[in-house]
Parts: structure tokens; C-alpha cells; sequence
């Protein structure tokens, strides 16, 4: 499956953002981008989305950066990709009652249709705790890189 590098990029960065300010400390962006090799700019592309969202906040003056406005408990996966991207979780359109019985209606429900229910089901049910814990698990096993 492939995303866009707006929610890739999105989730890093939030991911990013939970980690580092565990301790109540503001994240910048410039650390962001290099820590995980993401152009400054097109995070700040990105920002306001995780803002309006409600999942951080910007700290403006020296030392500022962003935290998290909500505990990563109480976040959602799937609210996080549905803000970054909200065309990723829609429902396949089923198509009208006369073509309900095409070869293309029939491939998009039984097939497209349970995927994306899978995909929903999987990002419902982990919270952004939960997947920061997964990837700090993998950090800390070696890796270099988030899986995602």
C-alpha cells in the first residue's frame, strides 16, 4: 500500500513529537526535519493540519516548538490519517443498484471493500501510545528507521 508523504511524513512527525516531549519539553521543527530527514518547510506544510486536529500545539519564543495538546492515549490512528488525508479510510463506493451485480462492483466490494474495512479496523484499534511503544521497541532493537 502506498500513502501520500503528507501522511507518512504526518505520522513521523507526530511520532517524532510524542517521543520527544515526554518530559514537557517543546519540539522544533528544525530537530524534527533533521532527525528524521524531512524538509523543514514541508513539515511546516503539515502542522497546521496536526494542529487543527488538536493533537499538538505550537510554543512560540525561544525554546518554543510543539507538544502534544492530547495524550497520545486518547488519540486514535485512524484520526490522525483521517486528518492528514481524509480520502484514505472512505468506504469503496458501492456502485447503484443496477450495477450491483458487475464484475466491477462485485471486485470493488469483495475486494477493495475488505480491505480498506481491515485498514480501518487496524487503525481504530491502536492508539498513537500504542504505535509510539511499537516503534520505540523496534529503536531500541537496533533499527534506524520507523516502520509504518
Amino acid at each position: 500500500m502506498k500513502v501520500s508523504t503528507r501522511v507518512e511524513y504526518g505520522v513521523i512527525a507526530l511520532v517524532d513529537i510524542a517521543v520527544y516531549s515526554e518530559n514537557g519539553n517543546s519540539v522544533s521543527t528544525i530537530d524534527i526535519a533533521k532527525r528524521e530527514g524531512i524538509s523543514k518547510k514541508y513539515l511546516e506544510q503539515i502542522f497546521p493540519l496536526l494542529k487543527m486536529a488538536g493533537f499538538i500545539k505550537a510554543q512560540k519564543g525561544i525554546g518554543g516548538g510543539y507538544t502534544m495538546s492530547k495524550k497520545p492515549e486518547a488519540i486514535r490512528m485512524s484520526e490522525v490519517v483521517s486528518a492528514l488525508d481524509n480520502t484514505i479510510l472512505e468506504d469503496v463506493d458501492s456502485e447503484n443498484n443496477e450495477d450491483a451485480k458487475s464484475l466491477r462492483s462485485i471486485v470493488n466490494n469483495n475486494l477493495w471493500g475488505e480491505l480498506n474495512t481491515t485498514i480501518n479496523s487496524f487503525l481504530e484499534n491502536i492508539t498513537l501510545a500504542e504505535f509510539v511503544d511499537k516503534c520505540k521497541n523496534s529503536m531500541s532493537d537496533g533499527w534506524d528507521m520507523y516502520i509504518i
